[in-house]
């Protein structure tokens, strides 16, 4: 899905994604270069306008995912795909760490028809590479109806550094991106 928000501004992409908790993956995606925007919250349960307390009983199908708006003439979406699978373990079926439940799924889902074929590729590539001792369970859906996320859960890492959930499980998420992907990190993050 290609959008043009200003006639001055290059077209932009959007790329859905769930790997475990949104705030994890929200403190990564927003200190890429390219990266314009990304929003945490809900998508691929059945219930409209799904609430925190909902989707956190497993029962309302959705995933937490980081919904991004990125330059693709900067980043691809196969490099945010292959930073997805440095940052969660895709080899987990619904659950990341200490969170267990559908809603932690690893999902993509995309936007487009070469987003699919993308997708499909990147993980053939992981399983062919054997990089995974495991087989790979993200699913890749076709995006369906996206939910952001109450607003306490926006830039969730960049407003509670030291909540203990951000210190043990987001940083050091953060700090593997970091390391491995220093050529991406936009310069204010820098």
């Amino acid at each position: 899905m290609e959008t043009n928000i200003n006639k001055n501004e290059p077209l932009l992409e959007r790329a859905t994604l769930g790997g475990g908790c949104f705030w994890c993956l929200e403190a990564v995606y927003q200190q890429i270069t390219g990266v314009k925007s990304v929003v945490s919250g809900y998508a691929g349960g059945a219930r409209p306008n799904p609430t925190y307390e909902a989707v956190c009983t497993g029962l309302s199908g959705h995933a937490e995912i980081v919904d991004i708006l990125f330059d693709p003439q900067v980043v691809s979406f196969r490099d945010l795909l292959e930073i997805f699978f440095v940052i969660h373990d895709p080899t987990t079926l619904n659950y990341q760490g200490n969170d267990h439940g559908t809603q932690y799924r690893s999902v993509i889902f995309t936007h487009s028809d070469e987003q699919t074929k993308i997708a499909h590729e990147v993980v053939r590539g992981l399983e062919e590479s054997k990089i995974y001792s495991n087989p790979v369970v993200t699913q890749i859906e076709d995006a369906p109806t996206i939910y952001p996320a109450e607003d306490y859960h926006q830039n969730y890492f960049q407003q509670h550094p030291n909540q203990g959930y951000c210190m043990a499980v987001v940083a050091p998420k953060l700090a593997k991106f970091r390391a491995k992907f220093k050529s991406m990190i936009a310069p204010q993050y820098s």
